[in-house]
């Protein structure tokens, strides 16, 4: 071969070596530290500021006497109910009794509607079966399911799991189907050539590729269980199931003290909003920014 052959197809080499290249920093995802300043600024600043024009106009509300006061509580009422609690030493006791019974069922409905989204994704006559059977469940308030689950089981812990357990698997394996649904084929055909297929398959290729919208499914699964667990402590009362935050706002409203209801339901939403922020959140920015689908300053 002559040198003048050569040349060229060096040139050319190096001209698609460099185009590789060029494509792979565009793929790579660069981490850059946001300082806290534009932190605080786009995330802390503006809830911070929504929340101080709810106590804003609430307290407008209560001065100009829209209602009566045992309807519309002022907003310094409600603290004075906090500092009762905490005084009392049951504050943490209650959140702690739903936080952990809404964590430990929403870990049992994780570990059993996983492996029911698998496999209606994956085998089409189960998925023709229980397919419909799940979005329907899904659309079933859970408040539906406490009557039923008082019968069967009595008025204890197992009730409450269950009303949980009822609420959220049907979402959390809907989030898995809907995932796995958007896998791009071209994946799983690759995986089977290099040899993953069965179980093998699902936990190396189908749940990392499908993991986007099995973590939507875990988050709306979580908010599943958190609404249901509320629901069932408003309705089961027993002194075996010990004070949790819908037993207490429930407690609260027997007493006609709206101060407390209006605590009860701002803790319930506190801690809803919490998990979401302190759990969830990072994780979806974590898994969607390896991705190259987030912006690095979100």
């Amino acid at each position: 071969m002559s040198s003048t052959d050569t040349a060229p197809r060096l040139t050319k080499n190096r001209a698609a070596a460099d185009l590789e290249a060029g494509l792979d920093a565009l793929d790579s995802v660069v981490v850059q530290r946001v300082p806290i300043a534009e932190t605080l600024r786009k995330k802390v600043l503006p809830p911070t500021l929504a929340v101080i024009l709810v106590l804003v106009v609430w307290q407008i509300a209560f001065s100009l006497r829209v209602t009566d006061s045992y309807k519309l509580p002022s907003p310094a009422m409600v603290w004075s109910s906090l500092a009762d609690l905490w005084q009392q030493g049951m504050l943490f006791s209650i959140i702690w009794t739903s936080l952990w019974r809404g964590g430990s069922g929403f870990v049992a409905a994780v570990i059993i509607g996983t492996p029911i989204g698998l496999l209606v994704a994956q085998v089409k006559p189960v998925r023709a079966a229980v397919g419909p059977i799940l979005s329907g469940l899904q659309s079933l308030p859970s408040v539906a399911w406490v009557p039923a689950a008082v019968i069967w089981l009595g008025v204890n812990d197992q009730a409450m799991y269950a009303v949980i357990l009822l609420g959220a698997v049907p979402s959390i394996a809907n989030g898995l189907i809907s995932g796995i649904d958007q896998v791009p084929p071209i994946f799983l055909r690759a995986g089977r050539t290099m040899g993953a297929t069965g179980l093998t398959g699902a936990r190396h290729v189908l749940l990392p590729a499908a993991l986007p919208g099995y973590l939507a499914g875990l988050k709306q699964g979580w908010a599943f269980s958190w609404r249901s667990l509320m629901a069932a402590e408003l309705i089961a009362a027993s002194p075996d199931l010990g004070v949790g935050l819908g037993r207490y706002l429930e407690n609260q409203r027997e007493s006609i003290d709206m101060p407390g209801v209006m605590l009860g339901i701002i803790l319930i939403l506190f801690v809803g909003i919490a998990i979401d922020l302190l759990v969830f959140s990072p994780l979806e920015r974590r898994v969607l920014r390896n991705r190259g689908l987030l912006a690095n300053n979100r």
